[in-house]
């Protein structure tokens, strides 16, 4: 009589407890609840904290280390660590001791335009181009209480007119915050703008008429060429490091070799597209610079909240316009990178151009409306403010590094990036002089967008390289969609 064969149980093993709980902290790593830094609790707190033996969270904590999650620290316990990834070589340096190229008027429209209207007529399912941070990860509930708060306590609001400077209570809560970046301003100082784009155009045209030369960072923000090209102006791009930004040297040549520099634009925070920041030897020498030569600077500080934290001992970052003594450095800044892309407000302090900058602002869209501003200033001057940057600047520190990490590893040999100290993209560039016109011609075909570097010049100089959007959370489609990015990167190689 033929005997029945054993049932063999093919289930894979349930994990062991540190292996779940390992699994818990790695998960807690990689959403950013956890950063590069964080002390993990010891080895009695965790077996307090999930009722588990000191063998057992010996067992966690060197499973993490050896994944390379967590660094042992002599006599202090575990740390996270910044996780491992392979290395690429950074972005080229530019030359910086060539003369710019003669100033010429900027032709960006048209590229935009057609950037635009290609990526509408995709289906697009995953945006790698836009520089701004998924709704999730703004305080939007908070937002909404705050504006409640300010119906409540000024019922007329929605039919009362505006202050033509802004709301002086959102006025107040910037010059204090300001105080932080080094600058001394009066709620006077500031006027609250519709975006960083309308400081950047009523600084220009408060210190430029059509025709004249503006020393830009090359590359830039193409919006700031639109706004050159809009007002009739000449860009006059100078060489701009991917570690330290715009070159003084190349500037102060330029400067010598022409002599109808009317302005200089320059963002010292996370350089969009570069992620440069500027040391502060190199802000103050350039504050002088343009004194000394009464050449005015325009400062776009959009991303400066967007740095990571800063070590034990690191000194904070200072705005250029802390170095202003005579009024010749014109601030402008933002709140749509950082707290909410809906609100559009920005604002500027302008030095001695502050009266014409606030006539300008008055003819050319009126004031703001003070809903919004209100709604701000109340979040703002809360301490949840504080608490929001820290945790939105820990999650873009996560997404960064994991962008990065698929790059590494998706993209063709000779691909090089540099990860920047915070801010929300990265700075790629592409091996053998590839297009990106053609990568973002290839992408499209696969529902992604990407933003090509011809973008960021008034040249074609830049046209190897892609800006990466890190500001959307790191799941499967963005992962997927890097992997198909860096198969095509190598198919048009």
């Amino acid at each position: 009589m033929p005997t029945t064969p054993l049932a063999l149980n093919t289930a894979p093993p349930a994990p062991h407890i540190y292996q779940r709980l390992a699994l818990h902290y790695r998960n807690a790593i990689q959403a950013g609840t956890l950063v590069p830094g964080d002390r993990m609790p010891s080895l009695r707190g965790l077996t307090r904290q999930h009722d588990i033996s000191l063998s057992t969270a010996m067992q966690l904590s060197r499973q993490l280390e050896s994944e390379g999650w967590l660094e042992a620290r002599p006599r202090s316990g575990y740390f996270v660590r910044r996780p491992q990834r392979s290395t690429l070589a950074t972005v080229t340096e530019p030359r910086m001791d060539a003369v710019p190229d003669p100033a010429q008027y900027v032709g960006i429209h048209a590229r935009v335009s057609d950037f635009i209207a290609r990526g509408r007529m995709y289906p697009i399912t995953t945006n790698l181009a836009v520089a701004r941070c998924a709704p999730e990860l703004y305080p939007a509930a908070a937002l909404q209480q705050a504006a409640l708060r300010a119906l409540r306590q000024h019922p007329s609001l929605l039919v009362t007119a505006s202050s033509p400077r802004g709301n002086p209570e959102f006025r107040a809560v910037l010059a204090k915050r300001a105080l932080g970046l080094g600058l001394t301003l009066s709620p006077n100082d500031v006027q609250i703008t519709n975006g960083c784009i309308e400081a950047l155009n009523l600084a220009l045209r408060a210190v430029a008429q059509p025709g004249d030369t503006i020393a830009v960072e090359s590359p830039t923000f193409y919006g700031l060429l639109q706004v050159l090209e809009s007002l009739g102006l000449r860009a006059l791009e100078i060489p701009t490091s991917p570690q330290t930004g715009i070159s003084i040297d190349a500037l102060e040549l330029a400067v010598q070799t022409y002599d109808n520099i009317k302005a200089v634009v320059v963002v010292p925070h996370l350089q969009n597209p570069l992620g440069s920041i500027m040391p502060d030897v190199h802000k103050q020498r350039l504050v002088q610079l343009c004194a000394t030569h009464a050449i005015p600077l325009i400062e776009d500080d959009t991303y400066s909240e967007l740095v990571n934290e800063r070590a034990q001992g690191e000194a904070p970052l200072r705005a250029m316009k802390s170095w202003d003594t005579t009024g010749n450095v014109i601030y402008c800044a933002s709140l749509h990178k950082i707290l909410a892309p809906g609100l559009r407000l920005g604002w500027m302090s302008a030095g001695r151009w502050q009266a014409r900058v606030e006539m300008l602002k008055f003819s050319q869209s009126r004031s703001n409306e003070d809903l919004s501003q209100l709604a701000a200033a109340d979040f703002i001057a809360s301490p949840a403010y504080d608490r929001h940057l820290r945790r939105l600047r820990s999650i873009l520190c996560v997404q960064r590094e994991k962008t990065a990490e698929a790059i590494a590893n998706s993209f063709p040999s000779g691909t090089r990036l540099n990860l920047p100290r915070g801010g929300l993209s990265l700075w790629v560039e592409l091996p053998g002089q590839l297009s990106s016109k053609r990568v973002f011609d290839a992408a499209l075909q696969e529902r992604i967008l990407v933003t090509p570097g011809l973008m960021f010049s008034n040249s074609l100089r830049f046209d190897s390289f892609l800006r990466i959007n890190c500001g959307w959370p790191y799941g499967q489609d963005v992962a997927q969609a890097l992997g198909r990015l860096g198969q095509i990167v190598g198919r048009l190689l």
